[in-house]
């Protein structure tokens, strides 16, 4: 038996063999391509056929699109423009039997709408064998048959055409059968008369061959059984049965009746039909009555799916006797297929702009009847701006009518319906949803004509004045408003000193603040500005009014302002009651009833001679003037606006109640008074500060003097050196034999004439100065013998030679020079101070040590180094210098020729006492302490006794 498919084929098939028919009248193309070929093959190259620019296909979205819902059996290809194949082509699936196998398809190209029909014709391929309906075929034959007797066999089926169905029979070689066929009719013819007792039952091999290439073939074994009687084959009314169906026939629908009659009598003359060779299809769809050899509808007839039958049925007696006729059913249409609109291009969204007339989309619309049926007629509503224009074939564009305008409408659903000329006519809609593409075609438009804001002055920067709003139409960024501020000039600055716009939001804010005075309105332009492409703006004028607030006091023109100018007015003595004197002349910048000025007057030598008009300022006498008014008169007048709050400014009005000019000159009196009353004041002021200092200065002296008498202290007739037990424990004694840890070394000595603790500084020692730890400390027995000494010596003892001084080394006029007494030392002591020449040489000093400690600066050495026995005064200045003694009219120097005695002296000293002191030698007696003005008092006192 042969199989369907193919397993090798001629080179004749192994390419794509075509045949191109060109019809340039309706633009078609007609291919031919055999059946069975792989995917991916060329069919042919459309592009070229055409005429069509290859460059062209891909921008005009060229296609090819299939009748109905069939599978794309092959496309174009847009880089090269052939048509190839993208499924496997059966011709036998696709046609049947039918001898013409057309596969029709539509390619499409847009921009402008161009359509071509191409027509591909499918060559069949010997892909299938001969086959029979049964592998073995049963047959009973009467030995007294007669030669010559024919008996019939179902022929083989092949599913090719052409050529490649079967051609001819080949009967196995025996003795007593022959073949006979006669169009595709098959029959045994008996040569030779049957011997049942020499073969009782034979095996014959019969093969069908088609004329394809390669030959295919198939084979059937007719089982032959020699019988003992005679008996007589059924026999057919009618060679073909032709009958006609209409589609869509309900089941049991009767078909057509087929009879066949057998001469012989009883059991051998019952007639079975059955269908001979019947494909799967098309046993499903029919079945035969076996009795009375009616065919009836089974299943679902459909004229789009296959428009005829033909099949064989097969009439076998009792005897097992058969013979075969041929049934051909044709299938009548009927309109049961309502047109198809297919949707083959659209253009969504459309441009707003776009020009009336434009084409936006393709509809295709297929109806699988035929015929009348198959006529259609396309409409569309009649409320948008669009319509159908009949193209190519069923074909038809969708145009527009007018102009869009999406801030109008912008989406349209546009139902297209498609009716055929069918009885009844069938008819079918598609709705097709348009959207409309926004286009930057609208400006940017105010919600009002002009704005104005108002604000008051003095504002705070930052202020929002107001807020424009602008609408644009547009979508997303072609309606997106942006506002900004125009260029120009507000009292000769920019505009932007003044305001500033948000952007986004429109709202304007003050950037400084305004003041009404300067100017009370101004104008300003706002732009919006969509952000499409090109760009759309407007503008509009927003008037800024600034309103007054009351932050100008009254200004007084007339009198002057107090200060700058003097002015009086002369009163007759005979000025008689609302006369008119003077009138206070005032202004106020600001407006409205901040500016409504009221006068009232304050302060008057004579409340009542005199009154002002509270709104015209006229100053009127009252009463008539008298003797006894005072001639010199002032007036204090204050000018009150009727803001919230008032604000006020006040003038002096002088008056002179005078006939005579010659008095004017004493006019001046008038201010002296208040000049001296205002001086006067200040002196007071003065007087109450002073006062005020010198109690606190007292109450600070007397509490620190209050604070030292409480300490314990030892008094003295004569000055004395302080013992070393009323020192610190880490200090030195220092009377002259031990040392300071610090750099700065001091001999102390006190007074015992009055209780003020005057001391004074008298030398420093040197940089020889030895540590506190190695000098020979005394005890406070080694005080006893000067104690005592001081306690006898009642009388001033003259200051030794160590306080002896120059006339250069005091302190006063230079050139001053001293007595013989001063220069030998033996003349009595200078005139003491008073206590404020104390107190200013203490603070002199201090001074001096404030300021040579404020030169050390922040390099110098810490406390902990300049205090340490190794730090010198060679590494400090001398603080020595201009130290006032109390006391004393001299002051202490240091040149160079002085430390150097000191130095030596200083030496000598340590060398002593780093001795055993000897016992006949006497306390060097200490030089004694200057008076203080208490001592002096003392002193007088001893005298006047």
């Amino acid at each position: 038996m042969g199989d369907k498919g193919f397993k090798a084929l001629p080179p004749v098939f192994c390419f794509v063999s075509f045949i191109l028919t060109l019809h340039l009248v309706y633009g078609d193309l007609s291919y031919s391509s055999p059946e069975e070929m792989k995917r991916g093959s060329v069919i042919g190259n459309v592009a070229k056929d055409l005429g069509i620019d290859i460059r062209t296909l891909s921008p005009r979205q060229t296609r090819v699109d299939f009748d109905g819902n069939r599978k794309r059996y092959c496309d174009i290809n847009l880089n090269t423009g052939d048509l190839i194949t993208t499924e496997r082509i059966d011709r036998e699936s696709l046609c049947g039997k039918k001898p013409s196998c057309v596969l029709k398809v539509d390619l499409v190209l847009e921009n402008p709408l161009e359509l071509h029909r191409v027509s591909l014709h499918v060559q069949d391929v010997n892909d299938n064998s001969p086959q029979f309906n049964d592998n073995l075929i049963e047959m009973e034959i009467w030995e007294s048959a007669e030669k010559g007797s024919r008996f019939s066999i179902e022929e083989a089926h092949d599913a090719d055409i052409g050529q490649n169905t079967v051609q001819r029979y080949n009967l196995q070689k025996n003795d007593n059968f022959i073949l006979a066929v006669d169009n595709n009719k098959v029959e045994l013819v008996l040569e030779n008369k049957l011997d049942r007792e020499k073969q009782n039952e034979m095996n014959l091999l019969l093969t069908a061959l088609d004329g394809g290439s390669p030959q295919r073939s198939g084979t059937v074994v007719i089982h032959v059984t020699v019988l003992d009687a005679n008996d007589n084959a059924p026999v057919f009314s009618q060679a073909v049965y032709k009958a006609s169906l209409p589609e869509n026939s309900p089941p049991d629908t009767v078909v057509i009746n087929v009879s066949a009659t057998d001469a012989d009598e009883g059991v051998n003359g019952d007639v079975t039909y059955q269908f001979g060779h019947v494909s799967d299809d098309d046993i499903n769809l029919f079945s035969i009555d076996s009795k009375t050899g009616e065919i009836t509808v089974t299943g679902v007839i459909d004229f789009e799916e296959r428009s005829s039958f033909e099949m064989r049925v097969k009439a076998k007696d009792g005897l097992g006797l058969t013979s075969y006729a041929k049934v051909m059913i044709d299938v009548t249409d009927v309109n049961d297929n309502a047109p198809v609109i297919y949707l083959k291009s659209l253009t969504n969204p459309i441009p707003e702009n776009v020009s009336p007339g434009a084409e936006v989309g393709i509809i295709n619309v297929q109806d699988r009847d035929s015929e009348n049926n198959r006529r259609v007629r396309c409409s569309i509503q009649q409320n948008v701006p669009f319509k159908l224009v009949p193209s190519i074939q069923n074909y038809y564009s969708l145009v527009t009518t007018g102009q869009l305008d999406r801030e109008l409408v912008s989406d349209y659903n546009i139902t297209i319906t498609a009716t055929d000329e069918g009885s009844p006519p069938l008819s079918s809609s598609k709705t097709v949803q348009l959207s409309v593409a926004d286009i930057n075609d609208n400006p940017p438009v105010f919600e009002e004509q002009s704005y104005s804001a108002y604000v008051t002055e003095n504002n705070k920067p930052g202020f929002t004045l107001c807020s424009v709003t602008a609408r644009d139409p547009d979508w997303r960024q072609n309606g997106t408003v942006i506002y900004s501020l125009l260029p120009g000039e507000v009292n000769g600055a920019q505009v932007s000193s003044y305001l500033s716009v948000n952007g986004d939001t429109g709202v304007i804010h003050a950037v400084r603040s305004f003041d009404y005075e300067q100017f009370r309105s101004f104008k300003v332009h706002v732009m919006a500005r969509d952000n499409g492409s090109p760009p759309f703006s407007s503008n509009v004028t927003v008037s800024v009014f600034i309103s007054d607030v009351n932050d100008n006091s009254p200004q007084i023109l007339y009198p002057a302002p107090e200060g700058n100018s003097f002015m009086t007015e002369l009163v007759p003595k005979a000025a008689h009651g609302g006369s008119l004197v003077s009138k206070v002349i005032a202004v106020d910048a600001d407006s409205g009833q901040n500016a409504w000025l009221s006068y009232h007057i304050v302060k008057s030598t004579d409340p009542g001679l005199f009154t002002i008009g509270v709104h015209s300022g006229e100053i009127r006498t009252q009463r008539d003037i008298s003797e006894s008014d005072s001639m010199k008169q002032n007036l204090i007048v204050a000018v009150k606006d009727n803001g919230q709050p008032s604000l006020s400014a006040t003038c002096s009005m002088y008056l002179l109640i005078s006939d005579n000019l010659a008095e004017v000159p004493e006019l001046k009196d008038i201010s002296y008074d208040e000049k001296n009353s205002k001086l006067t004041s200040y002196l007071i002021i003065a007087l109450v500060s002073v006062s005020t200092f010198f109690l606190t200065f007292i109450i600070i002296i007397l509490g620190v003097r209050f604070c030292h008498r409480r300490k314990p202290r030892m008094l003295f007739d004569g000055a004395v050196a302080i013992p070393s037990a009323y020192l610190p424990p880490n200090y030195a004694d220092v009377d002259g034999t031990g040392t300071l840890r610090s750099t700065y070394n001091y001999d102390a000595y006190l007074t015992t004439g009055s209780r003020t603790s005057d001391f004074k500084f008298v030398t420093s020692y040197n940089d020889n100065t030895l540590p506190a730890d190695q000098t020979l400390r005394k005890s406070p027995s080694d005080f006893a013998d000067p104690f005592e000494d001081l306690q006898a010596s009642e009388e001033q003892k003259p200051p030794n030679n160590d306080w002896r001084f120059t006339q250069g080394q005091r302190p006063g006029p230079s050139g001053a020079t001293g007595g013989p007494e001063v220069a030998m030392g033996t003349g009595p002591w200078p005139q003491p101070p008073t206590e404020a020449e104390q107190l200013q040489a203490l603070m002199a000093a201090a001074n001096e040590v404030s300021e040579a400690t404020a030169t050390l600066g922040p390099g110098t050495m810490g406390l902990s180094t300049r205090y340490s026995p190794q730090f010198t005064l060679q590494h400090v200045p001398d603080y020595r210098q201009n130290v006032y003694i109390p006391g004393s009219t001299a002051t202490l120097t240091s040149n160079p020729q002085q430390q150097q005695q000191q130095q030596q002296a200083t030496a000598q000293q340590a060398a002593q006492q780093a001795l055993p002191p000897p016992q006949a030698s006497a306390q060097p007696e200490p030089p004694k302490a200057a008076q203080t003005p208490a001592s002096k008092k003392k002193s007088t006192k001893k005298e006047k006794k």
